[in-house]
């Protein structure tokens, strides 16, 4: 094998698209932080224990694992930066008020988590924490749409679920790890046939409640079906009611439901979303409540977030206009080298792109599209249209 040939599912990124992932980057960064959310870059490599703990066996599975040379235990490579940021949360700041805090870094999985999908994808996430209320939910919801919106992605629709539902009607059903994860996924994939066999011994309230859900998908009249095909339980009822409060309150979207989603990491305890738009092979952003996250961490506060692949991101993101550079002569030693370096350093300074051309290569491939070029003109460096 050519030691130059890359693994399966990874990639180098080139110029032109490391530049639009770069500016995507910033943007989001900003984004957040006009909604008052701080930076943290939690490290790629922990002790796997704590990378682990608490997440499920899905996450445990896409975990890259190796020996600590040093100290000989196992560490593993972060497949989510989720559960590190909580215990950032958790241990280093141990805030009693509401934390917000943001990161982007990247992840590594074992395989790739869709077809097509890399498996280093670069995630970029906002959590807020210590705060139980609707307003939180919304908070982060709103945030992920500005950030798409800022990226120039549309049109957008919001896919609202809540992990309680499911957990409510398997509640007081007796079935081992195995039997559950073949109900979680007929339920993902809607397959009627497949839950009717899993869940024949199941109590009729919840058997009938879960061959009820895998319809319970489309537009705000699945709210309506659902409060009258699915157990009428304070737990669903809370959890519809939050669904609909959150749905008023999407602006610039379209909103659909589907209350037998399970897709993503085991850790969500209540309203969840996915975020859609044409392009993409699955959910561009998904995201929820998941208050259990820091309790393995000995502070269970309740917690909002999201993240996406800003690789993914890049794929369906209308691309900037590139800003045009500045072509200047190379720098050598004649009697204008002083003037000539002052005057780049001056550009340089105001946020302006200036390539020196180097002598012999005044033809190649213009990779910045300059349209100005800096010329000495009557003993001054001035920059004109090319």
């Amino acid at each position: 094998m050519s030691a130059w040939v890359l693994p399966d599912h990874i990639a180098d990124v080139l110029p032109s698209e490391a530049r639009h992932i770069e500016e995507l980057r910033r943007v989001l960064l900003d984004t957040a932080r006009g909604y008052g959310y701080e930076l943290v870059m939690p490290p790629l490599l922990e002790h796997l224990e704590s990378l682990l703990t608490g997440t499920g066996e899905a996450l445990d599975l896409q975990t890259f694992k190796l020996v600590d040379q040093l100290s000989g235990r196992m560490m593993g490579l972060r497949a989510d930066s989720t559960p590190q940021v909580a215990r950032i949360d958790a241990h280093l700041l141990n805030r009693q008020g509401v934390t917000r805090l943001c990161y982007c870094g990247p992840v590594l999985h074992t395989r790739p988590d869709r077809p097509h999908a890399t498996r280093e994808p670069l995630q970029f996430g906002a959590e807020i924490y210590g705060h139980a209320g609707l307003e939180a939910d919304l908070e982060a919801l709103l945030l992920a749409l500005d950030c798409l919106e800022a990226t120039r992605v549309a049109p957008l629709t919001v896919d609202l679920a809540d992990a309680r539902i499911v957990r409510a009607l398997l509640a007081g059903v007796v079935a081992d790890p195995a039997a559950l994860g073949r109900v979680h996924a007929a339920l993902a994939t809607k397959d009627a046939t497949e839950l009717d066999q899993l869940t024949r011994d199941f109590p009729p309230a919840s058997r009938q409640g879960l061959l009820a859900l895998v319809r319970l998908y489309g537009d705000s009249r699945v709210l309506d079906e659902a409060a009258k095909a699915l157990p009428d339980t304070a737990l669903v009822r809370d959890a519809l009611a939050q669904l609909k409060w959150l749905a008023g309150h999407v602006e610039g979207a379209r909103v659909s439901f589907d209350l037998a989603d399970l897709r993503g990491y085991s850790y969500y305890s209540g309203a969840r979303f996915g975020i859609y738009t044409p392009g993409a092979s699955d959910a561009l952003v998904r995201g929820g409540r998941y208050d259990e996250v820091g309790a393995v961490f000995g502070r269970n506060r309740p917690a909002v977030g999201f993240s996406l692949d800003v690789k993914e991101l890049v794929g369906v993101a209308s691309r900037p206009a590139l800003k045009a550079a500045i072509r200047a002569p190379w720098l050598d030693a004649g009697p204008d080298a002083a003037s000539l370096r002052a005057a780049l350093a001056d550009l340089r300074r105001t946020g302006e792109t200036v390539v020196c051309v180097m002598p012999g290569h005044e033809s190649e491939v213009d990779e910045f599209h300059c349209d100005r070029e800096l010329a000495l003109d009557a003993g001054r460096w001035v920059v004109r249209a090319l």
